[in-house]
C-alpha cells in the first residue's frame, strides 16, 4: 500500500483492494492507520454512484483517526446508469454481499482488526442497506446514515421503515435541512421510532453536502458531520491497540 504524508492523528496506508464477493473479487479499498496493531473496523456503503472518490475520501479520513475503513463497489456490472443500476441489485444480494466483506475482514488474511464488531456508515442509497443489515446481524457494531431515503422503496423486497423501531445499535444519521429529496417529516418520524438513535438535519445543507465533488458541499456541514461520525465509532467499536515495538 503506498503511504501519504502524516496528517491528522495518523499516518495511514490506502489503496485499491480486491474483496472476494461471491465467487470472484470485486473492486474494493482499504484505509487504515500506517501503525503496528489492531483498529475499529468501518464499512462505507456508497450511494448511486458506487465507488467514487468521495467514498475513498472518507475511507482516508476515518483512517487518520485511528479508525480502519473499508469500501466497495456494490453493483456487479456496473452500466453507468446509476438508478438502473440500484434497481437491478435486489436488498437480498446487497446484505449478502455486506455478509461476504465482513467474512474477509475477520478472516486470516486480515490482522489489523479489533474485535469482531463491524461498524457500517450508508451513503444515500447505500444506507437502506446498512439499516437493514444493523436489524439483521448480531455483527454490526454501530450504524451512520447519512442523507438515506426513508421512503420510496415500497416496491423493493425490504422496506427501510420496518426497522427503525428495533435497531439493536447505536444509530447517527444526517440530513441536509433543504434536502431536494428527502421530506425532513421523514427524518422527525425517524428520531421518533428510533429514539435512543441521533438524527440530525444540518440547516441550509441539500442532498450531498458531505460530498467535496458536488455542487451541494457545505464546508461548515461536512466539517461537523466528519467529526461527528470519526467520534461516534471511536466511541461504540472495540477499541485500537497500538503494538509497542521498543
Amino acid at each position: 500500500m503506498t503511504v501519504l504524508a502524516h496528517e491528522g492523528t495518523y499516518p495511514i496506508l490506502h489503496q485499491t483492494w480486491p474483496i472476494p464477493i461471491g465467487t470472484a473479487h470485486r473492486t474494493g479499498y482499504i484505509a487504515r492507520p500506517d501503525e503496528f496493531g489492531v483498529f475499529p473496523v468501518v464499512i462505507v456503503v456508497p450511494g448511486l454512484d458506487g465507488l467514487t472518490g468521495f467514498e475513498k475520501d472518507i475511507c482516508r479520513q476515518l483512517a487518520r483517526s485511528g479508525i480502519a475503513a473499508v469500501t466497495f463497489h456494490p453493483y456487479e456490472g456496473h452500466t453507468g446508469h446509476p438508478l438502473e443500476d440500484y434497481h437491478t441489485l435486489s436488498d437480498t444480494r446487497a446484505l449478502t454481499d455486506l455478509d461476504e466483506i465482513y467474512e474477509f475482514i475477520m478472516s486470516d488474511d486480515i490482522a489489523w482488526n479489533a474485535g469482531d464488531k463491524v461498524g457500517i456508515l450508508g451513503l444515500d442509497v447505500g444506507g437502506r442497506f446498512a439499516i437493514a443489515k444493523a436489524a439483521r446481524s448480531s455483527w454490526v457494531g454501530s450504524l451512520v446514515c447519512v442523507g438515506t431515503p426513508l421512503t420510496g422503496d415500497e416496491n423493493r423486497e425490504i422496506q427501510v421503515a420496518d426497522h427503525l423501531d428495533h435497531l439493536p445499535v447505536p444509530v447517527l444519521a444526517m440530513y441536509g435541512a433543504e434536502d431536494q429529496f428527502i421530506d425532513n417529516a421523514t427524518v422527525d418520524e425517524a428520531q421518533n421510532r428510533n429514539q435512543h438513535g441521533q438524527w440530525l438535519l444540518y440547516a441550509g445543507a441539500r442532498h450531498d453536502f458531505l460530498d467535496p465533488n458536488s455542487d451541494d458541499y457545505d464546508v461548515a456541514a461536512a466539517g461537523d458531520a466528519m467529526e461527528r461520525i470519526k467520534a461516534f465509532f471511536l466511541a461504540t467499536l472495540p477499541k485500537a491497540v497500538i503494538e509497542d515495538l521498543g
